[in-house]
């Protein structure tokens, strides 16, 4: 062997060893989302501030289209190809992962101890025992308003549901806007950014929600049936044609400066913020009177879980640890003003309107929509049908009293409480 092959082998041996060691060293964690629309946000922002505190371990967000997520996420995870990291959808559809060995408990995850029971109520097992997902986000629900309608109108920010209407009749009798923006058409809208935004102040939020799935409620009760009756009210400041709108007219209408208030979703935020050319202020739910204590619908939108065959659980512990803290909340938040941190440290927002949701849980009670832990699982689906009676009651097709009694005999035909 000449000299030159046995210098080329060394070589190659070299290279060889230098590639296994440079293998050995880094270890790829891949995330499976529905959120294609976070790729940038992750790759720019969130993945770099990980990697630089953790060498050795790289990170890959693999998201698929949030219309495809849930299946082809199952089919994953049974070919057994599924990514390390998993994005959680709350409640149900990744109770059943955990359920199916999927998920796998992540109790001793230290960074747990940073959220309360509320936060990690749609990733915890229905005894409470288990928490399969760290909470990562939340919406809140409130009203959206033209900053400019309500200064050239003189309105104050109401705060009881008498100044709420007093502020609504104030702009139907100017005839400049439409009162308020909402549809019935697509259904959700009635019941997502009516009945659920407003109901807590009446069912008194976590108190009332767990009564209901105890069986010591029913829907019938009067604090349940109170929203509808104040949804009722609505119709006379929904504009016309309101029955045939649908959620995007509903926005644009909003956004084109031709409605005063917009009962929200914080999820808005980002795509109002681009859209509106004025300025844009938010309120919570009023109260029903002075000095009542006030509710917001608080919800669980994501969280982020470990795959019970990742073929690196350390590594992938290490990085659900990350988004257990506060560094992790702090540029998640501020990157998609809208989708509130769950942790425990309150997170200083960059955006004024995404501040003004936050702030409400200082004085507010958070609590969840009542239909979506347990009370889902049965046909007649109680959130489905939610929408259905929340739009015949605004549409004047259902009396509150009616829509209640539809809701509760639905439930009572498959649903039965725990003893």
């Amino acid at each position: 062997m000449g000299s030159t092959t046995l210098k080329t082998l060394l070589m190659a041996t070299s290279i060889l060893a230098t590639a296994g060691f440079a293998h050995a060293a880094d270890t790829t964690l891949t995330i499976e989302s529905w959120r294609t629309d976070d790729l940038a946000i992750w790759q720019e922002k969130l993945i770099p501030a990980f990697e630089a505190k953790n060498p050795g371990i790289k990170v890959k967000f693999a998201p698929t289209p949030p219309t495809e997520y849930d299946a082809a996420l199952g089919a994953r995870f049974d070919a057994g190809s599924a990514g390390d990291i998993i994005t959680c959808r709350p409640f149900d559809k990744s109770l059943e992962q955990f359920k199916r060995g999927n998920l796998t408990s992540l109790n001793d995850v230290p960074g747990m101890k940073n959220f309360s029971d509320v936060a990690k109520a749609a990733w915890t097992t229905d005894d409470g025992k288990d928490t399969f997902c760290v909470p990562m986000a939340s919406v809140i629900h409130g009203f959206i308003y033209n900053k400019d309608a309500f200064d050239k109108l003189g309105i104050a920010i109401p705060t009881t549901e008498a100044e709420f209407f007093a502020a609504l009749d104030k702009i139907k009798a100017d005839g400049t806007y439409i009162p308020m923006a909402m549809g019935t058409k697509d259904l959700w809208e009635a019941a997502t950014m009516g009945y659920q935004n407003i109901g807590p102040t009446y069912w008194k939020g976590e108190e009332g929600r767990a009564k209901l799935i105890k069986g010591e409620a029913k829907l019938t009760d009067p604090e349940w049936v109170e929203p509808y009756k104040v949804l009722l009210k609505w119709k006379d400041y929904l504009g016309d044609g309101f029955e045939a709108q649908t959620y995007p007219d509903s926005q644009n209408l909003f956004t084109l400066g031709r409605a005063a208030i917009y009962p929200a979703g914080s999820w808005e935020i980002g795509l109002f913020n681009t859209q509106a050319q004025f300025k844009m202020g938010a309120f919570p739910p009023p109260v029903k009177n002075a000095g009542d204590a006030c509710y917001i619908s608080d919800h669980n939108d994501i969280g982020a879980g470990l795959n019970a065959k990742s073929a690196h659980p350390e590594e992938a512990k290490k990085f659900l640890e990350w988004v257990a803290s506060p560094e992790f909340a702090d540029i998640y938040a501020n990157a998609l003003p809208g989708f509130f941190s769950l942790n425990s440290t309150p997170v200083k927002m960059a955006d004024p309107l995404a501040q003004e949701f936050v702030s409400w849980r200082e004085k507010c009670k958070p609590t969840i929509r009542s239909t979506y832990q347990i009370l889902a699982r049965g046909t007649p689906n109680l959130e489905n049908e939610t929408w259905v009676e929340s739009a015949n009651v605004i549409n004047g097709t259902d009396t509150p009293e009616a829509a209640a009694k539809k809701l509760q005999d639905g439930l009572d035909s498959w649903y039965k409480p725990a003893k």
